[in-house]
C-alpha cells in the first residue's frame, strides 16, 4: 500500500505547467488524474480505515490544500466535487475535527460547495430543456410532478449558500422548472412570488449579476403567466406583491430594472379584461416624461406599456386624461425623429389610431401626417417606409377610404395621388409580416372599392396600378432590397453609458392583429369588395381589370373571384 499511497500522494501534489490547460469548460488530463485520487482516497478511507490510517493525515492536508487553491472554473467541477466528497467522509473523526472548526476554513469550503451547486442547477436546467426526436422535452410536467416541491425548496434554498445569493445557474434552473412544470407550481406560487420578489428588493440596492437579474424577472412572468392563465382575477395578488418593489426600483432610478419593470407591468395590465385600475392611471402620467425616454433602453418596454395603457383604457385617458393626449403624441414626435426607433413610433402611433375614441384625436390627425411627410422629405428609410405603409391603410381601415383621401389632399391638392403613385404602388411589396401585409391588403381593398374618387377623378389612372399592387403583394415574393447606402445608417449618439434593452421571452406579447374577424382571408374579401364595386357601377370594374391588368395578375384575380364565388358586373 506504501508504495501506492507514495505516488498517488505526490501526483495529487503535483503541478505541471505542461498539463494544464486553457480551457475553462473541459477537464484536463491533470484535473482527471487528481480527482481520481481523491475518489480512491475517499474508498480507503471508507473501506481500509485501519490500514490507511497512517496516510489520511497527508491525504487530507493534500486534498484540503488542494481544495482551497482550485479555481471556480466548470473544468474543476468534477475533482471539486470529490474532494469534497473525501474530506466528508473524514471530518467526523474526532482527531480532524479542529481543521474544520475553523470559520475561514468552512467559509471556504462553502465555497466551493457553491460550485457543486452551480453545476447541479446547471445541469438540471439543461435536462429540462433537452428534447426527443419528435421536439418534446424529455421530461414531462407530470414526470416531474412528484418532486416539484424538493425540487423548488432546495433550489431557493440553494440561493442562501454564502456566496451563491445571486448565482445565475441557479435562478435559470428556477426558471426553467417553472416552465416546465406550469401548473404544477400554481399552489407554491404565493410562497415563490414572495421569495422572489425579496431577492428583487435585495438586488435593486446593487445590481451587478445582469444574468441572474434577467432570469429573476423571467421566472417573475413565469408566475403570472401560468396562475393567470388557470385565475385571471389573481393578477391582483401580483400587483400588491410586486407593485411596492417596482415603486421603490423606479422612484430611486435603477436604470438596469427599470425596463424590465415596465415588461412585467405590460403583462399584469394586459391581463386586465376591462378597465385599467387606478393604479395605473396614476403612474400614466409619468410614463410621459422626457427623461424616461432618454434612455434607449427604456424604448421598447415603455412603448409596449403604453400600447397596454391604450388596448385597456383608451376611454378613461379620452375622458380623464385628455390632457395628457399631447404628450403622448409629443413621445410619438420624438421617436419617429429616430432612424433607430422610428418603428417605436408606429407602434404607439399605430395604437393611438386603433384603440382611441375618434373625436379625441381628431384636432391632431392633420399634424401627425405633417410630421410623417416632414420625415419622409428630410430621411426616407426602407423600415420608415414600411411602417408608414402599414399606418396609412390601417388609418384607412379604422376610418375609411375617403377619410385618408382627403386627410392626404388637406394638407397640400393632388397629394393623395403623390403618395399612391410614389409610395404605395411601387413600395407596397417591400411590407413584412403577416398580419403587416393583411393590413395593408384590407386598407388598399378600401382605397380601391370604397373610395369615390379613385372613379372619377384623375387619380382613376392609378385605380389598376393599384390593384396589381396588391395582387402582387398577395402573390410575388417579398422584396426585402435595401439601397447600400442604408446598410451604414450612423448609430445615434447617446451620452454616456446606457443600458441596453433585454426582452423578457415569457413576457413577450401576443401578436395582435387588428383587423381581426373582419377579414379572415384578404384575397377573398377583395373579391367581394370589387364583385359589390361592380353592382354599384356596372360595367367599368371589368373593363378597368380586362384593359389594364396584365395577363399574370388577371389569372389570379380570377382565381380569387372564383374561390368568393363572385363576378365582376
Amino acid at each position: 500500500m506504501e508504495t501506492w499511497m507514495n505516488n498517488f500522494h505526490t501526483l495529487l501534489t503535483l503541478d505541471n505547467k505542461l498539463l494544464q490547460t486553457d480551457d475553462e469548460e473541459e477537464a484536463g488530463l491533470l484535473e482527471l488524474l487528481k480527482s481520481q485520487i481523491c475518489d480512491n482516497a475517499a474508498l480507503y478511507a471508507q473501506k481500509y480505515d485501519e490500514e490507511f490510517q497512517r496516510y489520511l493525515p497527508r491525504f487530507v492536508t493534500a486534498i484540503w490544500n488542494l481544495l482551497v487553491t482550485t479555481g471556480q472554473e466548470v473544468k474543476y467541477d468534477l475533482l471539486v466535487s470529490n474532494a469534497i466528497q473525501f474530506l466528508a467522509s473524514v471530518c467526523e473523526r474526532p482527531h480532524y475535527k479542529n481543521l474544520f472548526e475553523d470559520q475561514n476554513t468552512l467559509t471556504s469550503i462553502c465555497e466551493k460547495v457553491i460550485v457543486v451547486h452551480t453545476y447541479a442547477a446547471h445541469a438540471l436546467e439543461r435536462l429540462f430543456t433537452m428534447r426527443g426526436p419528435n421536439n418534446a422535452t424529455l421530461f414531462t410536467a407530470a414526470e416531474i410532478a412528484p418532486f416539484v416541491e424538493i425540487l423548488l425548496t432546495n433550489l431557493f434554498k440553494a440561493l442562501t449558500l454564502p456566496g451563491s445569493s445571486e448565482n445565475e445557474y441557479i435562478m435559470k434552473a428556477i426558471m426553467r422548472s417553472f416552465s416546465l412544470l406550469q401548473e404544477a407550481i400554481i399552489p407554491y406560487i404565493p410562497t415563490l412570488i414572495t421569495q422572489l420578489t425579496q431577492k428583487l428588493l435585495a438586488v435593486s440596492k446593487n445590481p451587478s449579476k445582469p444574468h441572474f437579474n434577467h432570469y429573476m424577472f423571467e421566472a417573475i412572468c413565469l408566475s403570472i403567466r401560468i396562475t393567470c392563465k388557470a385565475n385571471p382575477a389573481a393578477v391582483v395578488n401580483f400587483e400588491e406583491a410586486l407593485f411596492l418593489v417596482f415603486t421603490e426600483i423606479l422612484q430611486n432610478d435603477v436604470q438596469e430594472f427599470i425596463p424590465y419593470v415596465f415588461q412585467v407591468m405590460s403583462l399584469l395590465l394586459e391581463t386586465h379584461k376591462n378597465d385599467i385600475p387606478s393604479s395605473y392611471m396614476a403612474l400614466f402620467p409619468h410614463l410621459l416624461q422626457p427623461v424616461l425616454w432618454e434612455r434607449t433602453g427604456n424604448i421598447p418596454a415603455l412603448v409596449r406599456l403604453l400600447q397596454a395603457f391604450l388596448e385597456r383604457g383608451s376611454n378613461t385617458i379620452a375622458s380623464a386624461a385628455a390632457d395628457k393626449i399631447p404628450g403622448l403624441l409629443g413621445v410619438f414626435q420624438k421617436l419617429i425623429a429616430s432612424k433607430a426607433n422610428d418603428h417605436q413610433g408606429f407602434y404607439l402611433l399605430n395604437s393611438i389610431i386603433e384603440h382611441m375614441p375618434p373625436e379625441s384625436v381628431d384636432q391632431y390627425r392633420k399634424q401627425i401626417f405633417i410630421l410623417l411627410f416632414q420625415r419622409l422629405q428630410n430621411s426616407k428609410t426602407t423600415k420608415f417606409i414600411k411602417s408608414f405603409l402599414v399606418f396609412i391603410n390601417l388609418y384607412c381601415i379604422k376610418y375609411g377610404a375617403l377619410a385618408l383621401q382627403e386627410i392626404f389632399d388637406g394638407i397640400q391638392p393632388k397629394m393623395f395621388g403623390m403618395v399612391l403613385e410614389k409610395i404605395i404602388i411601387p413600395e407596397i411589396q417591400k411590407v413584412s409580416g403577416n398580419v403587416e401585409k393583411k393590413i395593408c391588403a384590407v386598407g388598399i381593398t378600401k382605397l380601391l372599392t370604397e373610395c369615390p374618387p379613385m372613379m372619377d377623378t384623375e387619380y382613376t389612372k392609378l385605380w389598376t396600378p393599384l390593384l396589381q399592387s396588391l395582387i402582387g403583394l398577395f402573390e410575388l415574393p417579398e422584396d426585402d432590397t435595401i439601397p447600400d447606402e442604408e446598410h451604414f445608417i450612423d448609430i445615434e449618439d447617446t451620452p454616456g453609458y446606457q443600458t441596453a434593452f433585454s426582452q423578457l421571452a415569457f413576457a413577450g406579447k401576443k401578436e395582435h392583429d387588428p383587423v381581426g374577424q373582419m377579414v379572415n382571408n384578404p384575397k377573398i374579401h377583395l373579391a367581394q369588395s370589387l364583385h359589390k364595386l361592380s353592382t354599384a357601377c356596372p360595367g367599368r370594374v371589368p373593363s378597368m381589370v380586362s384593359t389594364s391588368l396584365n395577363a399574370e395578375a388577371l389569372q389570379y384575380l380570377q382565381g380569387y373571384l372564383q374561390a368568393a364565388s363572385v363576378t365582376l358586373l
